[in-house]
């Protein structure tokens, strides 16, 4: 089976720029005239990455290969390592699920795909910043806060913050960029309770992670979290990858402590290098299409998701 494309016993159900959403074929309502949310309908949804790459806002060619097994294969290590915190896994001994016959997940995507229990998600996505880069770096420079969080002068790109920050974004729709909200506002989207417990998760989240990162030489600089509350429970659910190369920025703790420039400081595990190699060769005024990307640069990509899943699952 493809990516996006009907299986016997799996019917897909939706795109991402990188994931594809299948739910069991014979859960679903079988009437053509029936326009809800087939997610609604289905206690488990396989979740599938794709090697599909996107950068500003676009989906690019060719894909990087491997990549959406690293990817699956890295949050499954890091919900390994995050035992108290529930997650969406469907685990086969879950009363709720054992009376179902659901089908098997197809072979070529057992790499790839993830048979998850669906939550009521959460409109909020979880940003945590240990570090000051990136969007929040830009933020500082012009605000001297970030995210409403006031911060020391004299701080320079790449710094560690006094201490991690929780810097919530509101879920847009689908083709419309997340916006940047206050911590009031996600109380106004989820309830108080709701809205403190997703602040907390992820703070304690974030720090667990940075330290068995940091013990494998790695640091964890920002991620983005996302939640679910669990259909039967209530319960705030830890969903979607977690603390992968595309939902997190890190670094090489060698390198940052002892490289010269900025640049080679904050040299990430991800996809930046594609994004520098599009800055330089793509004038999106020009041209609506992106370039397709050089061989030489899906290798180096490919090569970085290799090293950072590598080492931290090294050994472990």
């Amino acid at each position: 089976m493809s990516d996006s494309q009907e299986h016997a016993d799996w019917t897909h159900v939706y795109s991402g720029k990188v994931r594809d959403l299948y739910v069991p074929t014979e859960l679903l309502v079988d009437d053509d005239s029936w326009t809800g949310d087939p997610l609604s309908l289905s206690p488990v949804v396989l979740v599938v990455a794709t090697d599909r790459v996107s950068a500003y806002d676009q989906v690019l060619s060719p894909a990087i290969p491997g990549k959406g097994a690293m990817l699956t294969s890295l949050t499954r290590w890091w919900f390994d390592q995050l035992p108290e915190v529930p997650n969406h896994l469907a685990h086969p001994l879950d009363d709720r699920l054992e009376a179902l016959e659901l089908p098997e997940v197809p072979a070529e995507l057992a790499e790839r795909g993830t048979l998850c229990r669906t939550l009521d998600m959460f409109p909020v996505e979880c940003v945590v910043r240990g570090f000051i880069t990136g969007g929040g770096w830009k933020e500082y420079q012009e605000t001297g806060a970030i995210g409403g969080y006031a911060l020391p002068e004299g701080l320079s790109n790449g710094d560690r913050l006094p201490e991690p920050i929780y810097t919530p974004a509101w879920k847009a729709p689908l083709g419309e960029h997340d916006v940047n909200v206050s911590y009031e506002r996600t109380v106004e989207l989820v309830g108080e309770v709701v809205a403190e417990q997703l602040r907390s998760l992820s703070l304690e989240i974030f720090a667990r992670a940075s330290e068995i990162a940091e013990a494998r030489g790695v640091i964890l600089a920002d991620t983005k979290f996302e939640f679910g509350a669990d259909r039967s429970t209530g319960i705030v659910t830890l969903a979607d990858e977690v603390l992968t190369s595309d939902s997190s920025r890190y670094w090489d703790a060698e390198a940052y402590a002892t490289a010269a420039t900025p640049e080679l400081r904050m040299a990430s595990f991800d996809k930046q290098i594609v994004r520098d190699w599009l800055s330089a060769n793509w004038d999106q005024e020009v041209s609506e299409e992106p370039p397709t990307l050089p061989h030489e640069i899906v290798e180096q990509t490919a090569a970085k998701y290799r090293e950072l899943l590598d080492r931290l699952t090294a050994g472990a």
